[in-house]
C-alpha cells in the first residue's frame, strides 16, 4: 500500500529531531521507485539543484503524475514526498497544491541547506511550469 502525505505529516510529528528526520527522509528516498537511468536525459533534469535530478510529468487517464530520479539520497527522498504529494491527482487539483506551504509545514523549509532549498523550488517550478502547460 502506498504511503500518503498525511501519513509522512504524521511521521514528522512522532520525530523528536532533525536527525531522526532527515533519516526518515533519506528512507523514503530508498524506498522510492526512481526514474528508469536510460531516461534520465538532458531534456529532463532540473536546472537549479546543487545534486542531479530528473522529473517526467505526464497525464494519463486525467490524473497527473511524474517519475522522478536523483543522484542524492537525500533529495530522492523530497523527490519521493513531491510525488505522494502530487501523483493521483486531476491536472486541476495538482495545480492547487502549494508544495512550498506543504513543506514548511513538515518544517523541511526551514532546515533544509540553502542548495537543496532551491533545489526543491525548481523541482516545484518544474513541476507547476508543466501543469500550467497542459489542460
Amino acid at each position: 500500500m502506498a504511503i500518503t502525505f498525511t501519513e509522512i505529516s504524521e511521521t514528522f510529528e512522532l520525530l523528536d529531531d532533525w536527525e531522526e528526520k532527515y533519516r526518515y527522509v533519506i528512507e523514503l528516498g530508498r524506498d522510492y521507485e526512481a526514474l528508469d537511468e536510460k531516461l534520465r536525459t538532458d531534456a529532463l533534469k532540473i536546472d537549479g539543484c546543487a545534486s542531479q535530478v530528473w522529473l517526467l510529468p505526464h497525464v494519463q487517464e486525467g490524473k497527473f503524475r511524474f517519475d522522478g530520479a536523483s543522484d542524492a539520497i537525500i533529495v530522492s527522498g523530497l523527490v519521493s514526498i513531491l510525488s505522494v504529494l502530487y501523483n493521483g491527482n486531476t491536472v486541476e487539483k495538482a495545480k492547487e497544491i502549494n508544495a512550498l506551504k506543504e513543506f514548511n509545514d513538515l518544517g523541511l523549509g526551514a532546515n533544509l541547506s540553502t542548495q537543496r532549498s532551491n533545489g526543491l523550488n525548481s523541482m516545484i517550478k518544474s513541476i507547476q511550469s508543466y501543469l500550467s502547460s497542459v489542460s
